[in-house]
């Protein structure tokens, strides 16, 4: 059940919520060769996004929230760019196919969350694709990607990657509103 601290994850006014600005924390990105860094995934396996072949999709977000769960932060909604995980999340598994078909081989998602959190977001939202655990920020710290900190929370700010054969070629950053961003990595591909 929903409550005022975390409402229904799905149903936002995106208008009513802060934009997140250019900061120019992603600037240096496209280009960059991807650390060969083993990330845990929601399937159980270990994947190192610079050992991949082909075209990866990677969508990053600061965490997915629980129903009824209450929000990370009283303020979680009035932090620009925080709210909307869930609805980013769910784009990408509506496009996935699509994605899948304009050239993408694989898709992923990115967090800080461990694993076992992030499992439980993988079966309640039907994703078919795997979530990277960042927790440590190995790879955050190594490419240097956007942050914000939160209640004590190093969590990842919300952004896209495409990367090509273990590297960089587009970096979608700032993202606005969340559930867009899929529909913009597939026209990019497309």
């Amino acid at each position: 059940m929903p409550t005022a601290a975390n409402p229904n994850l799905l149903e936002v006014d995106w208008s009513t919520l802060p934009r997140p600005i250019d900061d120019g924390a992603a600037r240096h990105l496209e280009g960059l060769a991807v650390p060969d860094l083993a990330l845990a995934a929601t399937d159980g396996t270990r994947v190192s996004l610079a050992r991949l072949p082909g075209r990866v999709v990677v969508f990053a977000y600061p965490r997915t929230g629980q129903p009824g769960e209450p929000a990370l932060a009283d303020d979680w909604d009035q932090i620009p760019g925080a709210r909307g995980c869930t609805p980013q999340s769910c784009a990408f598994r509506d496009l996935h196919a699509a994605l899948l078909a304009a050239g993408a081989a694989r898709v992923f998602g990115l967090s800080t969350q461990d694993t076992d959190y992030q499992r439980e977001a993988v079966a309640r939202l039907h994703l078919p694709f795997a979530i990277l655990s960042d927790v440590e920020l190995r790879l955050a710290t190594a490419l240097r990607l956007p942050t914000l900190t939160v209640a004590g929370h190093v969590l990842l700010a919300r952004l896209a990657l495409i990367i090509d054969a273990g590297r960089i070629a587009k970096v979608f950053y700032p993202v606005f509103p969340p559930y867009r961003n899929a529909r913009d990595v597939l026209a990019w591909l497309g």
